[in-house]
This record gives structure tokens, sequence and C-alpha cells, in this order.
């Protein structure tokens, strides 16, 4: 387990880039997304891909060596209540698929807050069995209120549960959801906001606490996608500021 968790958590600088492309799952597909495939140019700049096995199967060229964080959850889409999820991949498939981690999510506060945490303990259980690192991912309840002290009771529930490492939102008061949560703690990009806004929320995601960054649409949805990696990667594993950081996105090519 710990030989495919520092295959994501990298042991040189103790973060990680995550490329979230896992959207359209449940119906999300936004931008880029509609020509997956497309976005093969990005892979290896990311630690890890947080995808769907479809996707894996179809659209991510074998030959690519980068660590998959296999979502294994499914259950409503969009037009529904979407914390109706069940497990939907088996342990055996994901092992076929050679995953260096599992996950799905945990809706504290939906509907059916109790079956996805009952999914999120099957993972763990799976995971100690065979050997996978479990990451739970907090989200959030249409109801809930994304402060520190809810995506604190979240993050510090999924650990209490046995989760490796954790996926949450980034807020205000950021250090009380990290000091409280005794797993390594990833943030989830959010949608889409201005470059420097993006790479900000990283480089203060990462000086409270946070061991890396799980982006999706503020890469892939950039003129610059690329450079907006390269960008992000430079404040999670170089320490770079903001300023150096927004250079380096502006360097890069437009498009894919």
């Amino acid at each position: 387990m710990q030989n495919r968790l520092s295959r994501i958590i990298k042991p040189k600088s103790g973060h990680c880039v995550m490329l979230a492309i896992d959207h359209g799952y449940f119906g999300n597909i936004p931008g880029q997304l509609k020509c997956f495939g497309d976005l093969n140019p990005l892979f290896e700049y990311a630690d890890a891909l947080m995808l769907t096995r479809g996707m894996l199967r179809s659209c991510v060229d074998p030959n690519i060596d980068v660590p998959i964080v296999l979502r294994v959850s499914a259950g409503a889409s969009m037009l529904k209540e979407l914390s109706n999820e069940e497990i939907n991949v088996t342990i055996e498939d994901a092992i076929r698929l050679n995953v260096s981690a599992i996950t799905c999510s945990i809706f504290v506060g939906g509907e059916y807050e109790k079956q996805s945490l009952m999914n999120l303990s099957k993972l763990v259980n799976w995971g100690q069995e065979y050997g996978i690192p479990t990451l739970a991912v907090t989200a959030v309840g249409r109801e809930m209120v994304r402060d520190d002290r809810y995506l604190g009771m979240a993050s510090r529930m999924a650990a209490e549960m046995g989760s490796t490492f954790v996926k949450t939102y980034y807020c205000d008061n950021f250090e009380n959801v990290t000091s409280i949560c005794p797993v390594p703690i990833v943030i989830a990009g959010g949608k889409k906001t201005p470059e420097k806004d993006a790479l900000q929320m990283a480089r203060n995601a990462i000086d409270k606490g946070a061991v890396g960054v799980d982006m999706g649409r503020n890469i892939f949805q950039s003129d610059k996608p690329i450079g907006m990696i390269k960008a992000v990667r430079s404040i999670v594993h170089e320490n770079a500021s903001v300023d150096d950081a927004f250079e380096i996105y502006k360097q890069g090519p437009i498009g894919l």
C-alpha cells in the first residue's frame, strides 16, 4: 500500500498533482472532456489521473506510465440525487487495471449519507486486503456550507473510517481542516476560475497543510493547459510563488 501511495504522493517533495477527469460519470461533461482522448498530452505532467474505468480503457494510452486513482462509485446523474451512489466496480477489475488507488465520494449531510459512508467502508476493507490505498472525496450535500467546520468534520470522518488520504474543497481557515485530519489531504480544483486565482488557491492550500491538488477544469479548460499544469506543479513541488507560477503558465503553448 505504501508503495502504491508513494507513486501518487511523491516522497521527494511529499506532495502531488492529480488531474481530475472523472466529471462525466454523473453527466457533467465540461469543455474539453467532450474530446477526452485529446487530453493525453497532459497526462505526462500529472502525478496521477483520477478517472473512471471506461475512460481509462478507452482513452488513455497504455504506454503512459502514470498512476491511476480509479473512481469506483456511481449511481445517479445530475438530474437526480447524486448521493444515491453504490460501488459499481469490483476490486478484481481495479486490480486488473493496475490502479494505484480506489476512490468514492462521501456525502456527509446528503440524503444517502449512510450509504455513501458504507461504500467507503467497503473500499477501505478491500484496500486493506489487497494493499490498495483508498481516497475519500468529501462531496458536499446541497444544504451544506463549504466552510472549515463542515469540511473538517467530513475529512475527519473519512480518516476515522480508514481512508488512506482525503480530497476536499479549499475554504477560509483551511488550516482548521488539515489540523484535525490525520491523513494527507488534497484539494479539489472546483469550477473554472481565472488562472491566477486557481494558482493562488493552490498556493494557499499547500501553505495551510494540503499535500497537493486534484485539478481538472482549471487545467484542461485553460487556454494554455500544459502551461497551467506546469505552473501548478511548480507551486506544489517546487514551492514557487504565485507570480512565478503565473509566468510559467503564460509561456505555455495555446491549446493541446
